[in-house]
């Protein structure tokens, strides 16, 4: 940040404010400018300073009007008096840092299950098949809670609704141990009610998000909190087996949901529903949340009915794409550990590295997805165009991927297409899960919940299914190849049929 040069005499900085205060008339730097009000009454203005960006503080009984420029806005005051430094996080920037840590305990969570049930299943000499029912028995809740969930968080905000999910789904993991020794059918019972509690999470995430990002920031902070989401595998995987090995099958879920319950803390005082309700956000923070929004603010008295919104094929769009999204994700989420052991013959700490390096690298994709799509919309380029690139890649590249994955010869092969296709799976995070902002601002979240509910029956499903043809035909292969073509026939109806414009009005 380039300032002018000012000679010794010409410094607005002296001892006494009396002195500096008119001085600070001649001040100006690229960035940063100055106008005190008593230049205004010597004949002496800047245009529309305190309008534009301007911040007052009081010196010496002299108000001066400090103009603030992007760089501030963004969070970066620089300068004071006597050479001072003043750097100020803004209040979105730890908002979606916050998010990103719940959303990578609400994933660490789930994978805890992934990894422990295989001495479980060992132990109780469940078959794959079974196996398959206790992994999709967390969907079981979770195919309820997403469209409750996204009503909930239209209703009341996300902080409230993600602030009592994470309460309930880290009691939920506390007492999973117990619930196995106990019996498999309070077991299905808890890791339903676990799936109930972790419903609300992406809903109430994408409405946070985008009540407190303009457009132009809001796919880099969806890309930060799902980074967030995708380390929660890496952290559960690799962290998962090295608990057991130290405290038993109850350590990690004690972890967890320790962490959890401490992540409230943080949140209660750290977050609000909207920027509006933020006591210490800047002003310049909040009208530059406000004036890169594209859409009006919503109103929470008015949906669109179920029927009107089942009415349009951008809905469809988005529903068929988290159909499938879901469909491949939880078919890797939840078997990836087990493929690794039964095709490769490693044990489980070597099955939890090679799970976990993909989910790794996703978290990293997942960012330049969105920091891409972010670019493309500030270069011009139209919403529509922006997802239906990013949902292309987020598909094709997958699909591809998991046919290639069949003629894996090595553990090292399989890993590295398996990240490949998560890799490029991320992408789909700038395509639908943004898309319900773009077409119903003012119900996203109750979309998201009818969209997250088909999507998850669908993961039921594929899961299940994935057990059962794995025990009819003794290999992945065939299942590999109907979730590609999946993922092939899902691109085409996403093309043409999704819109970056608003189709719902209020009212």
């Amino acid at each position: 940040m380039a300032a002018v040069a000012l000679a010794p005499s010409q410094s607005p900085f002296r001892s006494s404010p009396d002195k500096w205060l008119p001085s600070l008339i001649g001040f100006r730097s690229r960035r940063v400018g100055f106008e005190p009000k008593l230049a205004a009454a010597r004949g002496i203005g800047w245009k529309n300073c305190e309008k534009s960006t301007g911040w007052r503080e009081q010196v010496r009984k002299k108000e001066a009007v400090r103009c603030t420029s992007e760089w501030v806005e963004k969070g970066m005051l620089m300068g004071g008096i006597g050479g001072e430094t003043k750097i100020t996080v803004p209040a979105r920037f730890k908002v979606v840092t916050l998010l990103a840590l719940v959303m990578c305990l609400c994933n660490a969570d789930r994978v805890v299950m992934s990894v422990a049930i295989v001495p479980l299943a060992a132990k109780n000499g469940w078959s794959s098949s079974f196996l398959g029912i206790v992994q999709s028995s967390f969907l079981w809740g979770y195919v309820f809670s997403s469209v409750i969930g996204g009503v909930l968080v239209d209703r009341y905000g996300g902080k409230k609704v993600m602030a009592c999910g994470v309460a309930l789904w880290s009691l939920a993991t506390l007492i999973t141990p117990w619930a196995a020794s106990h019996s498999t059918l309070s077991l299905l019972a808890v890791r339903a009610f676990f799936g109930l509690a972790e419903g609300v999470a992406l809903p109430a995430m994408n409405t946070l998000v985008s009540r407190w990002f303009p457009t132009n920031e809001r796919a880099s902070a969806v890309g930060i909190s799902m980074a967030g989401f995708h380390l929660g595998n890496v952290t559960g995987l690799l962290v998962t087996p090295v608990v057991i090995s130290s405290l038993g099958i109850s350590g990690p879920f004690f972890l967890f949901s320790s962490l959890g319950l401490l992540w409230l803390t943080l949140w209660e005082s750290g977050a609000a529903n909207d920027p509006r309700e933020m006591h210490l956000i800047s002003q310049s923070e909040l009208r530059l949340i406000q004036a890169g929004k594209t859409e009006s603010p919503a109103r929470n008295d008015k949906f669109p009915s179920l029927r009107l919104l089942l009415s349009k094929l951008p809905t469809w769009a988005i529903i068929f794409a988290n159909i499938t999204n879901n469909w491949g994700y939880f078919v890797l989420l939840s078997w990836m550990p087990v493929y690794f052991k039964s095709v490769f013959d490693i044990n489980l700490k070597q099955a939890a590295w090679f799970s976990a390096v993909p989910w790794g690298v996703m978290a990293i994709s997942g960012y330049i997805a969105g920091a891409v799509s972010d670019y493309l919309i500030k270069a011009g380029y139209s919403l529509t165009l922006v997802r239906k690139i990013m949902q292309s890649v987020g598909f094709i590249g997958p699909g591809v991927s998991l046919l290639c994955l069949n003629h894996a010869k090595t553990p090292v092969a399989a890993a590295m297409f398996l990240t490949t296709a998560l890799s490029l799976s991320s992408f789909s995070q700038a395509g639908f899960l943004l898309n319900m902002q773009d077409i119903a601002p003012q119900c996203a979240g109750f979309l998201h919940g009818i969209s997250n509910s088909a999507g998850t029956l669908a993961a039921i499903i594929s899961t299940i299914g994935t057990g059962y043809f794995v025990e009819w035909l003794g290999s992945f292969q065939a299942f590999l190849t109907v979730t590609a073509v999946l993922y092939f026939a899902t691109t085409i109806f996403w093309n043409a049929f999704a819109t970056g414009e608003r189709v719902f009005k209020e009212g």
